[in-house]
């Protein structure tokens, strides 16, 4: 096999054994943040209410398979892997791109999607550490409106408190979830479509790179067979 093949196999193992990371660490923290499940009818509510950790686990596990094929066809020397590792990453490339371009021209949609997670997080609530729990805790907020949607039953959950053993009136935060959860994806939005542009450029060229390598392979067959 020649120097230019070698080289690019090489680098191709190692874009895909850094990818196979990200997809690993994905998976790990996407299972961490999902729920504990000890029934069929927790698992159907965790469906329902935890999907930020499910998109995770998703997204992981789709990043491992196709470095798996990456990793696979570079240092086997397959054609066959090289080119079905190009075409899916070729696809997810796609994909993200659409999203990032829907982002883009969709926004006050796509806001208006992200105030729907926290009415559905209110509505499916339950008294035990849920989705609306995680939002309150990492938004530093209260209710869905603000505070007062609590003071139907009395007392606010820990969550609503920086101090969770002590949560009173006068501790409590007064900012609505749905208000703070539009405005942080609101002010994050260009983060992440900018991040989306970056990461597809890195896929396309690991695209390339996988490209090249199938074809390196191909001829180099091809010579041999002569």
């Amino acid at each position: 096999m020649s120097c230019g093949i070698s080289m690019v196999k090489y680098i191709l193992f190692i874009f895909n054994l850094l990818c196979s990371i990200c997809g690993i660490l994905l998976i790990v923290f996407g299972a961490l943040l999902f729920s504990n499940i000890h029934n069929i009818d927790d698992f159907a509510e965790a469906l329902r209410t935890q999907q930020v950790p499910i998109t995770m686990i998703v997204l992981g596990t789709v990043i491992l398979l196709i470095s798996w094929f990456g990793c696979c066809g570079a240092i086997r020397e397959s054609y066959c892997m090289s080119m079905t590792y190009s075409i899916l990453l070729f696809v997810l490339m796609i994909g993200q791109l659409a999203l990032v371009i829907y982002m883009w021209l969709q926004k006050d949609k796509y806001l208006v999607i992200m105030g729907d997670v926290v009415e559905k997080a209110w509505e499916r609530r339950t008294r035990r550490a849920d989705y609306m729990d995680a939002i309150q805790i990492s938004m530093e907020c209260c209710g869905r409106t603000n505070f007062s949607d609590y003071s139907f039953q009395g007392y606010f959950p820990p969550s609503c408190c920086k101090d969770t053993n002590n949560c009173r009136p006068d501790t409590v935060y007064r900012r609505g979830c749905k208000a703070a959860f539009v405005e942080f994806w609101d002010r994050n939005s260009d983060i992440i479509k900018y991040s989306g542009l970056v990461i597809a450029a890195i896929e396309f060229v690991g695209f390339v790179f996988a490209c090249c390598l199938a074809n390196s392979i191909r001829n180099y067959r091809r010579r041999a067979d002569y």
